[in-house]
């Protein structure tokens, strides 16, 4: 697909990768339609992107904001499905000292499947809904998975998310190829966001320790992935891991 074709929706896109990748469509000439839960930051994207608060894990909110995106473009073909949390924490933690054990909470638990696994496909539902019933093809899905859906200590609930929608891809690809849409995954290693900013430094330099390009990645590195997802006719179905080679 062309991006100066492209009616798109962009979930998480106020800030970090999915403003990086709003702009950078709005450029290239795609109408763009962005959701966040973070409405102060929307303000601050560029005139002539569409914007609105979105919780993705409400599904009220993902169906309307399918529907206001379809007025507001003039029909969608294409989401790149970004919106993600984190809540890391050990399963079960014990202190050296004191002996006491701490396990992951639920509440965490269910915030990061509720965000990066049961929103991003409420996201692909609503829109795989609109373009069958609208008659809309071809049509493309980018979901932003991770490295992490391989495995990572201290991320269980990070992992569940990110290596089901990996799978998913597949599932989701083999299922809406008779109506035209294409669905593959980017899995991003560590990427300098706002997210990854917050990560405790010394944390960081481990990382980055372990990544044979000897960086941490930016948002542009995968902004390139995104929009060989998008072009690429032929790619479908697969995840690709844009990490500089780190591998846990």
């Amino acid at each position: 697909m062309n991006l100066n074709d492209l009616k798109v929706m962009i979930t998480g896109g106020a800030s970090g990768m999915g403003a990086h990748f709003a702009k950078r469509l709005h450029e290239a000439g795609a109408r763009v339609a962005v959701g966040d839960v973070n409405e102060g930051l929307l303000g601050e994207l560029p005139a002539g992107i569409a914007r609105r608060k979105l919780d993705v894990s409400r599904e009220d909110d993902v169906a309307s904001f399918v529907e206001w995106s379809a007025k507001e473009l003039g029909g969608v073909n294409a989401l790149v499905n970004n919106a993600g949390i984190l809540r890391d924490g050990l399963l079960v933690k014990q202190d050296r000292e004191t002996k006491a054990i701490k396990k992951l909470s639920l509440d965490d638990w269910n915030a990061v499947i509720g965000v990066n696994l049961t929103g991003a496909t409420l996201m692909v539902r609503e829109l795989a809904a609109q373009m069958v019933a609208s008659g809309t093809r071809p049509g493309v899905i980018v979901n932003m998975s991770s490295i992490s859906r391989h495995g990572n200590r201290g991320q269980s609930n990070y992992v569940a998310a990110k290596s089901a929608l990996a799978a998913n891809t597949l599932t989701w690809a083999r299922e809406f190829a008779p109506f035209g849409i294409r669905v593959c995954a980017i899995a991003p290693g560590m990427i300098e966001t706002p997210m990854t900013r917050g990560m405790n430094q010394k944390a960081r330099d481990a990382v980055v320790a372990q990544i044979p390009v000897g960086r941490i990645g930016l948002p542009d590195d995968i902004w390139l992935a995104v929009k060989f997802a998008i072009e690429c006719d032929y790619l479908n179905a697969r995840t690709i891991d844009v990490d500089g080679g780190l591998s846990f």
